[in-house]
């Protein structure tokens, strides 16, 4: 496992506990690295005992998904703000 995020590193022993094969752990926190995609995952996986590898890896795509949407938005805004700055200029 390389270097993660504290909430994916916590995520990654979670897996482990709830029985997950080693490398599966390894693949979902490479994706979910920062604390805040990890905090969603724990949040997600706190509803549930064991849930089928196919679920969480469903899980992982849709907070990969939302988080992109989310950078997206930001990247969006930052361009509106600069193009409202050069035409009140």
């Amino acid at each position: 496992m390389g270097p993660r995020s504290e909430k994916s590193t916590e995520l990654y022993h979670l897996l482990l506990e709830r029985g997950y094969p080693e490398v599966f752990c390894d693949q979902v926190t490479t994706y979910l690295d920062t604390d805040w995609t990890a905090r969603r995952m724990i949040g997600y996986l706190a509803h549930y005992k064991k849930l089928p590898m196919e679920e969480v890896a469903d899980e992982m795509l849709s907070i990969l998904s939302d988080r992109d949407k989310i950078m997206e938005k930001k990247e969006l805004e930052r361009v509106n703000a600069s193009w409202n700055r050069y035409l009140n200029a």
